[in-house]
């Protein structure tokens, strides 16, 4: 059969559907996750197009799989959070969604609280179990769309819910009809997608939702979960693993548009970022994500990362307001009581900070030299140096003039006779087997005396 496709304008063929392949045996992939040994990379040197879609955006996860990995967020922290996303996502909502669980009273609750502020986005959404008391709970509380779990691999199917493929989606195709009766839009969690059978299991049972979709005039929308952080971005890589084929192949061979599908993915790895950004390259309109990437074992892919990455693709930030970031790193710090990995991304205490001499004479010269982009612009965090027994007389200077904002002929030079006084003071500290780093007071202290209170009266 051939159809003019509406993604590229071109004749192509589709003469061909994928069936549900019912095995009596499971499909590991023992050759690629012996699980014995670090999981393996295959290639087929198979490249697919890359397809960015006209509109992406960013969904959070924060408050579900976020919770599933600390202590739980009391309503106020709850309601914070969420009017914090609100102003980092913009006007136009690059913040789409967001999701909570509907579980317990309080989460209800802080539902409701969120509701009453009448945002717009992010669109609050709910993860709920499959069931019919489940659903009308979510329509009762007003929400249009739920997330439900439709593990995919056989390592779920098999091995956690003692199915067959075919019980396992006869499973799950009635758990969406019963959504399509309460009248809510089904999210369909396509959990371990990674380790899943692509052709046997996912295509044919995606096919079978698109088509439940059609005929009850509800949309479905997908989302692809790397639950377990084996994506793997690079192009020509084989299924399960590629991000490009998983993405590709949902919106080919199952007719998933770009609006419906999303991208889930974990950082066991330390590829969360890279998968999520090849999603939106290869077709996906929404990559989920996390406050800091706080989630299950690694993390999620951190919220804040695809804030950048957006900007980078996109060329332009469409609203958003990246100091938000800060605000949002503070409120945890202080207001959760969270700690921040200090070398974090963005958000952690020293991801701006050098202690490295060399470094801090080029910062004197020009921040631009060791900064990666206007730090104190993009996200109200100037750069700064931290002062120690390899900080050299470049990063004293440095360090003063920003502590006392000074700058033009006011500013100090590395020659200037306040700062060799002061590595003098600091050389001596090291010498006598300090272990620490300085502290602001100490410092304050030490210029006050040793310049005669010279900065004091600037």
């Amino acid at each position: 059969m051939l159809e003019v496709s509406n993604k590229t304008n071109l004749l192509e063929q589709k003469s061909y559907k994928y069936s549900l392949q019912d095995v009596k045996e499971p499909n590991l992939y023992r050759d690629i996750y012996s699980y014995e040994g670090v999981p393996k990379v295959a290639f087929n040197h198979r490249r697919v197009p890359m397809g960015m879609p006209k509109e992406i955006w960013i969904t959070d996860t924060s408050l579900r799989d976020g919770q599933q990995s600390r202590e739980p967020y009391t309503v106020e922290e709850v309601v914070e959070l969420y009017k914090l996303m609100s102003r980092l996502g913009g006007p136009f909502g690059i913040i789409r969604q967001t999701e909570f669980f509907v579980y317990s009273e309080k989460d209800r609750k802080a539902i409701e609280k969120c509701q009453e502020l009448g945002l717009k986005f992010p669109e609050i959404t709910t993860w709920i179990r499959a069931s019919k008391e489940d659903f009308r709970l979510v329509r009762d509380l007003g929400i249009r769309e739920t997330g439900i779990l439709v593990s995919c691999s056989d390592y779920h199917i098999f091995k956690k819910l003692k199915m067959s493929r075919k019980e396992a989606m006869e499973h799950y195709l009635a758990a969406v009809a019963e959504a399509f009766e309460a009248g809510v839009m089904p999210r369909c969690h396509l959990e371990d997608i990674t380790r899943a059978d692509f052709y046997g299991f996912v295509v044919p049972f995606v096919n079978e939702l698109m088509k439940m979709s059609k005929d009850a005039g509800i949309p479905v929308k997908i989302r692809a979960c790397d639950t377990m952080g084996y994506g793997v971005p690079y192009p020509e890589v084989a299924l399960p693993r590629s991000v490009p084929g998983i993405i590709y192949g949902l919106q080919h061979y199952s007719d998933v548009p770009n609006e419906m599908l999303e991208w889930h993915g974990h950082n066991d790895f330390y590829k969360a970022v890279a998968n999520a950004s090849t999603a939106w390259l290869y077709g996906a309109s929404a990559v989920n994500c996390s406050l800091l990437g706080i989630g299950e074992r690694t993390g999620n892919v951190p919220l804040e990362a695809m804030v950048f990455e957006y900007a980078s693709l996109r060329g332009s930030l469409d609203g958003m307001d990246p100091t938000v970031i800060t605000e949002i790193a503070e409120f945890y710090r202080k207001k959760i009581g969270y700690k921040i990995p200090e070398m974090t991304p963005f958000v952690g205490k020293n991801f701006n900070v050098t202690r490295a001499g060399i470094h801090a004479d080029g910062l004197l010269k020009d921040e631009e030299i060791y900064n990666i982009f206007d730090t104190k612009k993009l996200l109200n965090r100037p750069i700064s140096v931290l002062l120690g027994q390899n900080s050299g007389l470049a990063g004293i200077a440095y360090w003063i003039n920003d502590n006392y904002d000074l700058s033009g002929d006011e500013a100090v030079g590395k020659r200037d006779e306040l700062v060799l006084k002061l590595k003098d003071w600091i050389d001596a500290q090291y010498a006598d087997g300090r272990q620490t780093s300085l502290s602001t007071a100490e410092l304050e202290e030490q210029i006050e005396r040793l310049s005669n209170g010279r900065l004091s009266r600037l």
